[in-house]
């Protein structure tokens, strides 16, 4: 079986949506379970990665209003949005770190979290 740059970049595509499917689903399921009996921290790391994953779907929708080069072949245009899309992950996860102050969306997620959970 020889593989082409059309098929590795098909197969680190396919790669790239299962892993942000599964993301998105583990956090579902974090969110979906009992919090009441959560520390600080867990509540904290949960609300973090929440809004880092909302940050990274923020910025995946800028990027789409970026007009794309008429000229790149699929293959070249595949893995580039493989490696932007990981990029974007990183990107996402460090503003959230950088930035987790009082009017964070992570803090204000953990307050009212705490409010509802009466922790």
């Amino acid at each position: 079986m020889s593989l082409s740059v059309d098929n590795i970049a098909t197969m680190l595509n396919s790669a790239a949506t299962q892993a942000s499917n599964s993301s998105a689903a583990g956090l579902e399921n974090t969110l979906k379970g009992d919090l009441s009996q959560a520390t600080d921290d867990e509540l904290m790391a949960v609300c973090k990665e929440f809004e880092a994953y909302f940050m990274e779907q923020v910025f995946k929708e800028m990027k789409k209003t970026i007009p794309e080069n008429e000229n790149s072949d699929v293959a070249n245009s595949q893995l580039m949005d493989y490696y932007m899309d990981e990029m974007i992950q990183q990107v996402a996860s460090q503003s959230v770190e950088q930035n987790s102050g009082s009017n964070s969306l992570a803090q204000q997620l953990y307050e009212q979290m705490k409010r509802n959970y009466n922790i």
